[in-house]
Formats: C-alpha cells, sequence, structure tokens
C-alpha cells in the first residue's frame, strides 16, 4: 500500500530540510572561513541549492498533497501541526518564482561581503549600491507575497520570522515601551549617578584566554561540544544545524564583558536547537517557533540568568581566575553593577537592557519606510543618525557605529528586528513563571548547576518546537499570552529597587 499523502509530504519537506542543513554550514563557513577570493563562487553555490530547494517545494504536485492530506482523517497533534506549518511555508515558497529566488540569493551574498569591507572602512557609500541592489529584491519578494498570503506588504516579511505577527500589534507594543522608557532611563542613569562607580577590570584580555573562559562557561550552562564549535566572525551569530550548531563571536581585547556575554547570549540560541524535539527533526514542527522565541531562549540566558546575582556570585572566581585578575574590581557585587550598568551607547549589540529596545525601535522604523519606499538608502545614514539622536540622544561618529553595524538588511533579513524585543519580553516573562515553577532553579543556577532551568525550559518550550502558535506557548508556559507588564517589573526591580 503506498504512503498516504501526508506521509508523502513529510518525505519530501525532511529532504528540503537536508538541503536547508548544506546551506547553513556554507553560510557560516562564508562568514568565517572562506577567503574573499571565493565569494563569486560561493554566491553560486548557496544560490543553486536555494533554488533546487524552491524547485521541489514548489513542485505541482506539492498542492495536490497539501490538499489530499488535509481531507485525511486521523492525523494526530504532532502531525496536524506540522501540515499547517508546511502549508505555511509552501504558502511563502509559491508567492516567489524561480528567478526571482536565485536572484535574491545572489543580490544577498555580493550585498554581505560589500557590508564587510563598508563596515571596516566605515564607508556606507561603498554598500549602497548592493543594499539598493537587494532592498528592490526585497520588495518584489515583500508584494509578492502579500498578494500571495492577503497581507500588507511589510507584514508579509515578518510572518516569515514572526508566523502570525503583524504590525499593528508591534506598533502598540513599542509605543507603550516608548512612553516607559524615556523616564525610566532618566530614573535609572540618576540612580547610577549617585551612586560610587563600578569598577573596571583592566586588560589587556588575550583572545586565547577569553575563548578559554567562554568555552569553560558554556560547557558549565550545558553545551556540548561533541555537537557544535565556536568561531569568530564579523557579527555574532548561531547557525549551523540541530546537530552541528555553529556559534560565533567576536572578541575586545580590551574588554572581555562584550565577547563574552555574545558567546552566552549565542548558547541560548543553541541549546534551544538542541532542545528541539528529536522525533520531528526535518520537518516544520520540529524547527524553532519563531525568531521573538528563539531570541527569549538567547535573552532569558543572557540578560535575565548570566547578569543575575546569582551567576556572577558563581561566575566572578572563575572570570578572575583565567585573567589572573587580583583586586576588588574582581568582586562578584563590582561585576554585577559592572554587567547592569546603563549606558546609552551606538552599538545595539553591546547595548544594556534599558536602552536595547530603543535600538530595536529605530531599526523596526527605518525598515518599514524602506518597505513602504518612504526612506531610500541613499538617505538612511541621515535618517539612522536623526533616530538615535531622538531615541537616546547620541550621534553616531561614523556609518560603522551607524547604519553599517548590522549585518541583518545586507543579509536579506527584513521584518526581522522587532523580534528582538519581542523576545526580550518574552524572556522575562518565560524566567519569572520558571522560578515560580522550579523552587530549585535559582539556587542551581548560584551555583553553577543549570540542570533544574534547563529541565524546565526542555519541558516548557524547547520540546514543543512549533507545536503551537506563539500566543498559546507562552499561555501554556507562563499562564499568559505576552504581556510587557513583566518585563517593565523586571526592569524596575534590577535598576531601581
Amino acid at each position: 500500500m503506498p504512503p498516504s499523502p501526508y506521509h508523502q509530504l513529510e518525505d519530501r519537506v525532511r529532504r528540503f530540510s537536508a538541503l536547508d542543513d548544506v546551506a547553513a554550514i556554507l553560510e557560516w563557513d562564508l562568514a568565517t572561513m572562506m577567503p574573499p577570493g571565493a565569494a563569486d563562487g560561493r554566491s553560486d553555490q548557496v544560490a543553486a541549492l536555494k533554488a533546487v530547494r524552491h524547485g521541489m517545494l514548489t513542485a505541482p504536485e506539492m498542492g495536490d498533497l497539501i490538499a489530499a492530506a488535509t481531507a485525511e482523517t486521523g492525523l494526530d497533534r504532532w502531525q496536524t501541526a506540522n501540515l499547517r506549518e508546511i502549508k505555511r511555508k509552501w504558502a511563502h515558497a509559491t508567492a516567489l518564482d524561480e528567478a526571482l529566488v536565485t536572484a535574491l540569493s545572489k543580490a544577498v551574498s555580493a550585498c554581505e561581503m560589500a557590508w564587510r569591507q563598508a563596515r571596516a572602512d566605515a564607508d556606507f557609500a561603498t554598500a549602497r549600491p548592493h543594499l539598493e541592489r537587494l532592498l528592490g529584491l526585497i520588495r518584489e519578494v515583500a508584494a509578492a507575497k502579500a498578494d500571495a498570503l492577503g497581507l500588507g506588504a511589510y507584514d508579509a516579511l515578518l510572518d516569515e520570522f514572526e508566523p502570525g505577527g503583524r504590525a499593528d500589534e508591534i506598533d502598540a507594543v513599542f509605543r507603550d515601551l516608548g512612553d516607559f522608557l524615556p523616564g525610566f532611563l532618566g530614573q535609572v542613569l540618576e540612580r547610577q549617578a549617585a551612586a560610587p562607580p563600578a569598577r573596571v577590570p583592566r586588560g589587556p584580555f588575550p583572545i586565547d584566554r577569553q575563548r578559554a573562559l567562554a568555552v569553560r562557561l558554556m560547557e558549565v550552562i550545558g553545551f556540548d561540544f561533541d555537537y557544535g564549535r565556536l568561531d569568530v566572525s564579523h557579527h555574532p551569530f548561531c547557525g549551523g544545524t540541530v546537530d552541528d550548531v555553529r556559534i560565533t563571536t567576536r572578541y575586545d581585547e580590551d574588554d572581555f564583558t562584550s565577547g563574552l556575554m555574545g558567546v552566552l547570549h549565542e548558547t541560548g540560541h543553541a541549546l534551544y536547537e538542541r532542545g528541539l524535539p528529536r522525533e520531528w527533526r526535518g520537518c516544520p514542527v520540529g524547527e524553532a517557533l519563531s525568531t521573538s522565541i528563539h531570541e527569549s531562549q538567547s535573552l532569558l540566558l543572557e540578560m535575565q540568568v548570566c547578569r543575575s546575582r546569582g551567576f556572577l556570585g558563581f561566575a566572578a572566581p572563575v572570570m578572575q581566575e583565567a585573567f589572573d585578575g587580583d583586586g576588588p574590581a574582581w568582586d562578584a557585587d563590582n561585576l554585577y553593577r559592572h554587567y547592569t550598568r546603563v549606558t546609552p551607547g551606538y552599538i545595539r549589540v553591546d547595548a544594556d537592557e534599558v536602552t536595547y529596545p530603543a535600538h530595536v525601535i529605530l531599526r523596526y522604523r527605518l525598515e518599514k519606510a524602506m518597505i513602504a519606499g518612504d526612506l531610500m538608502p541613499a538617505d538612511l545614514p541621515g535618517a539612522w543618525n536623526e533616530g538615535m539622536e531622538d531615541l537616546l540622544g547620541l550621534t553616531p561618529p561614523s556609518d560603522a557605529e551607524g547604519c553599517l553595524q548590522d549585518v541583518h538588511w545586507y543579509d536579506g533579513a527584513w521584518g526581522y528586528f522587532p523580534t528582538y524585543t519581542l523576545g526580550a519580553m518574552a524572556a522575562a516573562q518565560i524566567f519569572d513563571a520558571a522560578r515560580r515553577a522550579d523552587p530549585a532553579i535559582e539556587p542551581g543556577i548560584t551555583a553553577g548547576d543549570f540542570r533544574p532551568l534547563f529541565t524546565w525550559l526542555g519541558a516548557a518550550v524547547h520540546s514543543k518546537g512549533a507545536l503551537l502558535s506563539s500566543r498559546e506557548l507562552l499561555t501554556e508556559a507562563t499562564g499568559r499570552p505576552l504581556d510587557p507588564e513583566i518585563f517593565k517589573t523586571h526592569l524596575e526591580r534590577r535598576y531601581l529597587a
């Protein structure tokens, strides 16, 4: 008896997933190890893979199989969710023709390579033609998907990263934060100014020692190097595959804290990937739910846990030993004040959690305007600087600290940025629920034992994959949908209590 339409679909998407895994390793190599002269060839390789994958997903028989599988009876809860996710991916894919997919892939590769040099030279002008070409294609993609999905152009892009997410909902959340943060930031800065400043551990901090410290803490937290590795790139990220997780960071010999926190952030992403349901690997329902939930797991580890007093009580002597440190700068309480110091700055990835949402709100406003055609790339540096002045009272000294600092737009990720702050709010909410559910979690962190935390996260979040919607997952895990008030309460307790 031949397989049912549903099982034929499942077999097909597992093959698509294998191609995604190959492309992920090629793209990791491009960002870390590949010599610059290989860029054109790599662009062709990745574009060919994406074209093949797109052709498989949009083959005429796929629509027939989806229709037949939808009519089947007897699918269980996971299979039903898997079919839903297959339909969503199919709808996004069939909105685009192969020529556009190939052109987009090549434009992304060219733009990302141009961005590297432009960022190094602090010269937006050299990246601008590539960004203009890429943005034109992104707008074509947005228009095609909007027509196919019955959404606005920005929502059609957002839906790929945040299924079901809508700009009007994000606008409401960001307005609320925009009303809260300026006054709160003023209170925090006033409180800080009245207290003795934290002592800053003095470098230099050799990169080999920074890496050794990062590896040690990754292993304490639960990262298994039999299934991943740590490397260097221009922009920290977590990539690769579920069983071959590639983490990258960048180091500063004058400040070990930025590289280390980048590693811990990406370790949160990695442990989420490793915890996804094994039996559904290769299927959409076994993938990460959304970028906001993914980001919640990295920010839960970095911001909620690894900047806490409990964790730093454990980690301070480990850090001191790593660099042969001496004196009060290495005291756990001092390091806590250093790690939680609020300082408005130019760079998003180095921002504290109070000012971080302002960086995201700026990018969200700018990318919406560019997708709508209300802002041209030629005007991006000026608009960026005006927005920074408005939100944080700062004007970047160069494009490197301004509109060139992030790879996302130059790497084709449009509609991605708002998920960072949605993730920060979800992280506070999930960690709050975890601590209430298991009183062993906080003492475990203080003792360097992360098993209680990741046991709870595994059951409540990681093992669910894409079975539920983001709203349903948060409601099951925490008792309510996303609630910005929990994030505000966390900030007030940490910075004003």
